[in-house]
């Protein structure tokens, strides 16, 4: 299907500046705009919020009005405009969940480093209850790695233990401390 007219005309509108073009516009491919980002989260395995969907929607609008109406501007009308804009909130769509997801296991894995920062209190009182399962020395090292963010350097300079202990000594750890924490 071809660019219609009552497209060419909101495109015009829009290009122009006429008031209540870019409402009209929002309002008309909105909707479209949904669609595509869900069907991508789908083939993605993304969990979808509404946060999400509202900040990528708006990801979308910003690319369609960045640099004076690029998007609209390069629109040639070999297709329906709602095609055009379909895949183009589709591209846009991709490239945020990508983002998302690496910001994600980003944070997972900072989380699983830097223990101390993201703990609440009852969180907290969990670890220090199952670093109290553990030998004084395994204690020591979890303690210093994982809650005060210490190097192994710095532990084997501390506890005298090589430095080279330290990894397998944390893995022992929290296998104890895994077998521990079920009840949690």
């Amino acid at each position: 299907m071809a660019l219609t007219d009552c497209d060419r005309e909101l495109i015009d509108r829009c290009l122009t500046r006429q008031p209540d073009a870019w409402k009209d516009f929002a309002d008309r491919f909105a909707g479209l705009f949904v669609h595509s980002i869900k069907r991508v989260a789908e083939h993605r395995s993304y969990q979808l919020n509404d946060a999400d969907l509202d900040d990528i929607s708006s990801e979308i609008m910003s690319t369609i009005i960045v640099d004076n109406f690029k998007v609209l501007r390069h629109f040639r009308g070999r297709s329906s405009l709602a095609t055009y804009l379909a895949v183009i909130a589709r591209r846009v769509a991709v490239v945020e969940l990508i983002k998302r997801k690496k910001q994600s296991a980003a944070e997972s894995a900072h989380e699983i480093k830097v223990v101390n920062n993201h703990f609440n209190i009852e969180n907290r009182e969990q670890v220090e209850y199952l670093i109290r399962s553990l030998s004084d020395k395994e204690a020591g090292v979890v303690q210093a790695f994982y809650l005060e963010g210490k190097s192994y350097r710095e532990i084997s300079e501390q506890t005298g233990i090589s430095e080279n202990s330290i990894g397998p000594i944390l893995t022992r750890a929290k296998e104890v401390m895994r077998r521990v924490a079920s009840p949690f």
